[in-house]
């Protein structure tokens, strides 16, 4: 049992702010023992090695969609997403038919996870099995809670293409092979509704009611032009119904980017129990369109947040929780700095459907959390010398980046220190 005594912040619901300014997080066997005031606290764990952290803690950063052999592509210049993914995006992917490849860009994905804060992720692969072992391997030896899955596109490019029977079998194996290992996750995972034949979507419905632990995890919305395609292809009123005629519509499904939705769309999304990545950086840089927040919350769709790398800019969930109230500003709302980091937070745990086991350093949790610096570079030491706490968060997301990311803690064991 080891204790962590600090300034701690964190907002397990989207309503609720628990602040300590001298706080004290105690952890056991990699969970939360207790959470509160030091001085609550303090004989009740009197015997306990404790340490103090100079800083904010708050908890793990949770990245609801992010592409990790993308990595090295980050900032490819010029193209909106059907070109984008054409001129730079699947070239980079056939790289990871080769293994070796695979683990090397794995292992330097986590490392800048863990970096920037981030303690877990739902993770785009690619359609080689391969590159999911890769990625669950070196999650594996982390502790980090990764949610991955090989990517199905029988319509895809030459060397990116599968058929609805490898689909079907190496999916299988997959879950067979990770299920229950570590702290790893599996998400069926067409990569959107054109790189899939109806077989192929038919396999990806079955396979996520065979396997009720399963996620599914898909693009929806993302661009205008591929909405047309989507609609012309399906004959269908809207995108979403060419998931939802395959049975991917469900309280397991988390869909990234849906900035194109009418109301029927987003209704569908709320009755069924789906879940939104809002991904601004990467909204912004392909030109796809502004992510409306609001809209999401009038029809009650669960909502996390996703720093989309490659398309997206930055691995930092600080940073993009600074994009998403500058996009929030361009609908006509005002994104709270702790509703925005309830969003990369608690709001993505619930997004994963695991708001029980991470996100908000309750009691039972698992003790994933992180230590910024408010003076992690000159401008933000003045910018937050003297200032309350809501202008310290809301200055460090607009002004930080990983160099705010003091520490990083896996299970309540540090696994970065800047």
């Amino acid at each position: 049992m080891r204790g962590f005594r600090g300034e701690i912040l964190t907002t397990p619901a989207p309503d609720v702010v628990q602040h300590y300014p001298d706080g004290l997080l105690v952890v056991e066997d990699g969970l939360v023992v207790a959470l509160g005031p030091y001085a609550d606290l303090a004989e009740r764990f009197g015997d306990v090695p404790i340490e103090r952290l100079p800083g904010l803690i708050v908890p793990g950063f949770i990245d609801t969609h992010i592409h990790y052999p993308q990595t090295a592509r980050i900032a490819a210049h010029g193209q909106q997403l059907l070109s984008w993914l054409e001129q730079h995006i699947f070239p980079a992917e056939k790289a990871f038919a080769s293994r070796a490849h695979a683990d090397r860009v794995a292992a330097f994905f986590l490392d800048e996870l863990l970096r920037n804060g981030t303690t877990s992720a739902l993770v785009f692969a690619t359609v080689h099995e391969g590159s999911v072992d890769a990625l669950f391997e070196a999650a594996l030896s982390r502790n980090m809670r990764i949610i991955s899955g090989k990517v199905l596109m029988d319509l895809g490019p030459e060397g990116l293409r599968d058929t609805p029977e490898a689909a079907r079998g190496e999916s299988e194996a997959l879950i067979a092979r990770w299920r229950g290992r570590g702290r790893l996750g599996y998400a069926v995972t067409p990569r959107f509704a054109l790189t899939s034949s109806d077989a192929q979507l038919r396999v990806a419905g079955d396979l996520l009611a065979a396997h009720g632990d399963v996620m599914m995890h898909t693009h929806m919305a993302e661009n205008i032009g591929e909405c047309a395609a989507v609609e012309a292809r399906f004959g269908a009123a809207h995108y979403i119904d060419a998931y939802d005629r395959f049975g991917l519509v469900g309280p397991r499904s988390l869909f990234a980017h849906c900035i194109h939705m009418n109301d029927a769309a987003m209704g569908r999304m709320g009755e069924a129990g789906s879940a939104i990545a809002f991904c601004p950086t990467s909204n912004l840089f392909l030109g796809s369109g502004l992510f409306d927040l609001a809209h999401a919350d009038r029809f009650g769709v669960k909502v996390g947040m996703g720093t989309d790398v490659g398309a997206g800019t930055s691995f930092s969930m600080l940073a993009t929780q600074g994009e998403a109230y500058k996009v929030c500003q361009m609908r006509g709302s005002v994104l709270d700095p702790f509703r925005a980091l309830y969003l990369a937070t608690a709001g993505g745990a619930r997004a994963l459907g695991l708001s029980d086991r991470i996100g908000g350093l309750q009691e039972g949790q698992e003790a994933d959390f992180i230590v910024l610096d408010p003076g992690a570079t000159p401008l933000l030491a003045m910018r937050t010398a003297g200032a309350g706490l809501a202008e310290k968060l809301f200055a460090m997301q607009v002004l930080g980046d990983d160099r705010c990311v003091a520490r990083t803690y896996i299970a309540g064991i540090l696994a970065h220190s800047r």
